[in-house]
């Protein structure tokens, strides 16, 4: 059966902007692969997500042992040690074989990379967890057999990636990196000087070329058919070029995002679409379109302002950004992490803060032995793009902080992100307390080696038992706040969140009310160094009786809250 006439029209209307005069002939073909698909795929089991709903961040390779396929080590780790009662999800970053920056350069969409294993060990690991697959469709690697076939002059492949004159200006290109927009390479047509947004080997993909668009379509499907409920859509924000413009978030690539929404919602519905861009706030929410486009966005702001409250002690703009902050609507959230396999990306503080509290932040960074990496502004100009540090690093103070205290500062900025809308994502190394792996960046050349660390399984379970460190504190201590988390039905993303004004700027007050109305939980957060003292009574009607965390009864009246202290009332 090919599209249904509830998704037909909208997806030819979509395809009418992007290849007019083409568009029924590319629709014809949409047809085919849904005719071919549809018996091969189901609707996604229950609600899109609820209170339980956490998804663990990690590489394919993330844990390995000896000659056995990653991915079966690494769900041997997780079962091993409760993840599978704790986390609904498993995002697998790139698994695919690549050339270069961990996974972000493909070579080849449709297999797994040899030493993580096979598709059978991917749908073994999706028996135990959902499964977010990334979808790298900006750009993939030159040593791609598309890319290769490019070089060679073979047909529709001549069309597949971006050819530019040199000559022509580019400058008003949005860029996300100081390396040059356009790469030489040698064809049999001669010297063509590729698009490469992120770096010579990733060369940037060309969906003004329809056959390509199909391409990628079968291979979306392709993965929801092998198990992913859960789509990324990298770096989704540069796919498509327009000379003259910033060629970002044009609406060329708002309509690929939306016809690979409804392709979905016809084959496959409850198959959840998220779209990462490392933007600031209104650009990043404009993913939602009205929704119909993505179901969640990565929430990029949180991680920054998070940090800058920690580093300050002053949780003002975090806070005022969080007062402002309107939620999407039914069937939308954010998607919130602290921590991912990039750096922290301080595009998405545009606004929020001011130059000298931006210029503040990264020299915290510096301080605590982190990267910093630049991008080139239109005018020719650097600037800071992202932060390149562990998370846990982050959390430290240049003197250094004792490991009880630490694992508790760290927590607790746990603690608040799980607690706040949405949906969590946790990278593997803020789950673990990584420290920055400088020796990585040693060997690679590369900033953001800093928190790409990679594990032997015997090992890992050394750092994870050996009483005392800050990470097993951190490991026993995050374990514990999921299994509290999951339980509380004011936590569903959809729960409504209502500020709390506690009248001191380094203590985060706010309140979590469940869909039925039957719990509330008023979460507060010290990010500075002195204890504050609150009347309860004056901040909330709820009447307090337990902190979820500690298991204690709590008395409704004056409370102190210590420094770094996480509290989760009810």
């Amino acid at each position: 059966m090919p599209l249904s006439n509830a998704f037909r029209p909208r997806i030819a209307a979509k395809l009418n902007l992007l290849y007019p005069g083409q568009s029924a002939e590319v629709l014809q073909r949409i047809d085919a692969l849904a005719d071919r698909y549809r018996p091969r795929l189901a609707a996604r089991d229950g609600a899109l997500w609820d209170e339980r709903s956490v998804i663990l961040i990690t590489y394919g390779d993330q844990v390995s042992s000896a000659d056995r396929p990653a991915l079966a080590v690494q769900d041997e780790f997780l079962r091993e040690f409760g993840f599978d009662d704790l986390l609904t999800g498993v995002h697998l970053l790139p698994f695919y074989p690549y050339s270069s920056d961990d996974g972000f350069s493909v070579i080849d969409y449709r297999a797994v990379k040899e030493n993580m294993g096979d598709w059978p060990d991917v749908e073994r690991l999706s028996r135990t967890f959902e499964l977010m697959f990334d979808f790298v469709l900006n750009h993939c690697s030159q040593q791609n057999e598309w890319f290769r076939k490019f070089l060679a002059g073979e047909e529709p492949y001549t069309q597949y990636f971006h050819a530019v004159d040199p000559s022509l200006d580019l400058s008003s290109v949005t860029r996300p990196r100081s390396t040059p927009l356009l790469t030489p390479f040698e064809t049999d047509r001669g010297t063509q000087h590729v698009w490469t947004t992120f770096s010579a080997d990733q060369v940037d993909l060309n969906f003004g070329c329809p056959d390509l668009l199909i391409e990628m379509l079968e291979i979306l499907l392709d993965y929801v058919e092998r198990g992913a409920g859960l789509i990324r859509l990298d770096a989704i924000g540069f796919l498509w070029k327009k000379l003259g413009t910033t060629c970002m978030h044009l609406p060329e690539t708002h309509a690929v995002v939306k016809i690979m929404r409804d392709l979905l919602d016809d084959l496959a519905p409850g198959t959840i679409v998220i779209t990462e861009t490392n933007v600031p706030h209104a650009e990043n929410i404009s993913y939602f379109g009205t929704g119909d486009e993505a179901h969640a966005v990565y929430q990029f702001s949180l991680a920054p302002l998070l940090l800058d409250a920690f580093a300050t002690g002053d949780a003002g703009p975090l806070l005022n950004w969080l007062g402002n902050l309107e939620y999407p609507g039914p069937g939308m959230t954010f998607f919130n992490f602290t921590a991912s396999h990039d750096g922290i990306g301080v595009r998405p503080l545009e606004g929020l803060v001011d130059p000298d509290r931006l210029d503040g932040l990264v020299e915290h960074v510096r301080k605590l032995g982190g990267r910093v990496s630049m991008r080139r502004k239109p005018d020719g100009s650097e600037s800071p793009y992202e932060l390149n540090i562990t998370y846990f690093s982050a959390l430290n103070t240049p003197e250094g902080l004792p490991p009880e205290v630490h694992a508790r500062r760290f927590l607790t900025s746990q603690g608040i992100m799980l607690a706040l809308r949405g949906m969590p994502g946790i990278y593997f190394h803020s789950l673990v307390g990584t420290p920055n792996w400088k020796e990585g960046v040693a060997e690679t050349g590369h900033n953001r080696t800093i928190n790409r660390r990679k594990f032997d399984l015997d090992e890992l379970r050394d750092i994870v038992q050996a009483g005392g460190t800050a990470q097993k504190l951190v490991f026993d201590g995050y374990r514990k706040m999921l299994g509290i988390r999951i339980a509380q039905p004011a936590f569903h993303p959809d729960a409504p969140l209502e500020m709390v004004e506690t009248g001191h700027p380094s203590v985060i007050g706010f309140e979590r009310t469940s869909i039925d109305g039957s719990q509330r939980i008023l979460v507060l957060a010290n990010v500075g160094t002195a204890p504050v003292e609150l009347d309860l009574t004056a901040l909330t009607d709820v009447a307090v009786a337990t902190d979820l965390l500690s298991g204690q009864n709590v008395d409704s009246g004056n409370r102190v809250v210590e420094p770094s202290a996480l509290l989760w009332l009810t």
